[in-house]
């Protein structure tokens, strides 16, 4: 069994309005129901799971029922961290019995594809874990304490990492039971903590339009995005 495991537990801060940014409406839909439909349609995904506070959840079930998401399983409560909201979601996953994959994917990323889903779990046949990157575009500094130059970083061996990452579920989960709280709380990326833990990790070609709604700025990319797929 593969679960999607769907973070929408954000509460938008630098968007600067009172609404979580997964839960703006864009082109008359909510952020986050874009993806939900991309991981309820992709042929290999069998159940999702979604971390949400408690008081966005109705409006959730709205959209679920509204826009026929099929694979919906139950929901996970948000943590203090990205990283401990993911092991509330696995928590959750373990109570309804365990998963053989596991891929987890921010509600804020609308335009994650099907093709990307379905590469980062075929992608496990031969690796503990998956993760889409783009290459660096800009050249990176180390600087020191006079933030002054102290090394160039190649821009040939740096990559950013997107979401969805997938995961073999059963060693994600050992792995994350395995770190003390202060390890857990300097965990900035899900396959950071995979790669921590001893984990092989495999990273595959990234989406340029697979952004993560952050700032007001990404919204106009996001409709730039848009009309071009139209």
């Amino acid at each position: 069994m593969n679960i999607a495991l769907i973070l929408s537990g954000g509460t938008g801060s630098r968007m600067g309005l009172n609404v979580p940014k997964q839960y703006l409406k864009f082109n008359g839909k909510p952020i986050m129901s874009y993806s939900l439909e991309a991981f309820d349609c992709n042929s290999l995904v069998d159940g999702i799971v979604i971390v949400a506070e408690k008081q966005w959840r109705n409006e959730i079930d709205k959209w679920l029922k509204e826009y026929d998401i099929k694979k919906f399983l139950c929901y996970a409560d948000p943590g203090e961290t990205r990283q401990y909201s993911i092991i509330s979601g696995l928590k959750e996953i373990e109570r309804l019995g365990g998963a053989d994959k596991v891929i987890i994917h921010d509600a804020a990323r609308p335009l994650v594809s099907e093709k990307l889903i379905t590469s980062c779990i075929e992608g496990l046949e031969d690796c503990d874990g998956v993760m889409p990157v783009l290459p660096a575009k800009d050249t990176f500094y180390i600087l020191d304490n006079n933030n002054m130059v102290s090394k160039l970083l190649p821009r040939s061996l740096l990559a950013a990492g997107q979401a969805p990452e997938a995961f073999d579920y059963r060693k994600y989960h050992t792995a994350n039971m395995s770190l003390s709280r202060k390890e857990l709380l300097e965990i900035n990326g899900s396959s950071e903590l995979a790669v921590k833990c001893g984990m092989k990790i495999k990273t595959i070609a990234g989406d340029e339009r697979n952004i993560k709604v952050t700032t007001p700025n990404d919204l106009l990319l996001l409709e730039a995005y848009m009309k071009e797929e139209k």
